[in-house]
């Protein structure tokens, strides 16, 4: 398991019409098949969890590269065109409350894939923690809105989800594949690309957070009820600054750390006590354990034992048929047309000659 990259995206406005985004799920379609039909299930899983391939794949089908719907558009497109029995591939979750249910339409896949129930179980934990990794342990203020789980028949499974920055046009794309397997909580990012970098980000997912990672297990297993004093309304410091460099700035509002944890919030600490997890991915993984708790663990590590989480945000495109709002030149929709039926002839011709396996496309690449 490894994420493969982040893409930072400014958006404008905008909404698909339906006459676009039919054609967006015949051209997605055809596309994935042609990939499918030449190199496979593995394959079209990388490609789809690249963040410069899944771009240009929605820029083909009608996005310019910052437009609205760039990434929710493009899977829903992509969940509409593939059929699990068919294809082999599952596009599963997506926007708002339909990521929600990525749960159960993991555990569907049962009448699909010859899937054992202890594999599925682990295909909704993966869910569940890339999304809580992108947004509680890696706090970069971009809020998760967007869950796309896509698993293939023989449960490999790829993830592309969403965040939306507060009061700005800013969102940030999150992507990762299960094909090494590594620890989610330890750098598991290959990749992380974007032109917008934060200030403050606190990455407990870094080499350098190790130590705060420790600590904040044994803070939990110790008992939260020594917490208290560090994180009460009566208690002002700025941690927060100081962990990010050595000038202190004190502002006028308060709760200068935003930790107040509420009643509900010391019974989830409470809870976690009571099961003494193991792991700090374990320690996470805890329903209600969300960002506050895990900057606040962090930040009491840092005062009690000087223990140094990581600040350092871990951030480090293809036109083919025009944009839905008119960027570059409006889509063409006979060109369109005539690119998703050369698309499907292309997969029908391959279809009848089992001898010619290999599409016109794919002899082209091998040409350049």
């Amino acid at each position: 398991m490894k994420s493969t990259g982040i893409a930072d995206l400014p958006l404008h406005g905008g909404k698909a019409p339906r006459w676009l985004f039919d054609r967006m799920v015949n051209l997605s379609r055809a596309i994935s098949e042609t990939v499918l039909e030449n190199y496979g299930q593995e394959v079209f899983l990388q490609r789809l969890t690249d963040p410069y391939w899944f771009q240009a794949l929605a820029c083909t089908i009608g996005f310019d590269w910052h437009s609205s719907g760039t990434t929710t558009t493009t899977c829903g497109a992509l969940k509409v065109a593939l059929e699990p029995e068919e294809h082999g591939i599952a596009v599963l979750g997506g926007k708002g409350a339909a990521s929600r249910k990525t749960p159960q339409e993991i555990s569907s896949l049962e009448d699909y894939y010859s899937i054992k129930p202890s594999k599925l179980d682990e295909l909704v934990r993966a869910s569940k923690l890339t999304a809580k990794v992108d947004n509680s342990c890696i706090q970069d203020s971009y809020q998760l809105y967007h869950h796309s789980f896509i698993v293939t028949e023989k449960g490999d499974w790829g993830v592309v989800q969403q965040g939306m920055k507060e009061k700005t046009e800013c969102a940030r794309r999150y992507h990762w594949l299960s094909d090494e397997v590594l620890e989610f909580v330890e750098e598991p990012h290959k990749g992380i690309c974007g032109q917008r970098k934060e200030l403050k980000v606190l990455d407990m997912t870094s080499r350098k957070s190790a130590e705060t990672r420790s600590i904040s297990l044994d803070l939990i297993k110790d008992g939260p009820e020594h917490l208290r004093p560090y994180l009460s309304k009566k208690v002002q410091t700025s941690l927060t600054d100081f962990s990010v460099n050595k000038s202190i700035t004190m502002p006028l509002h308060h709760p200068v750390m935003d930790n107040d944890i509420t009643p509900k919030g010391w019974r989830v600490l409470e809870r976690a006590y009571e099961i003494q997890p193991v792991s700090y991915e374990e320690l996470i993984s805890l329903q209600g354990m969300g960002p506050k708790k895990i900057r606040a663990l962090a930040l009491v590590a840092d005062l009690i034992h000087g223990s140094k989480a990581s600040w350092e945000d871990p951030v480090k495109y293809s036109f083919a048929h025009g944009g839905k709002d008119g960027t570059p030149f409006p889509v063409d929709r006979k060109v369109y047309d005539s690119t998703i039926r050369t698309l499907e002839n292309d997969l029908k011709a391959c279809s009848a000659d089992e001898k010619e396996k290999r599409s016109a496309l794919r002899r082209l690449y091998e040409l350049l």
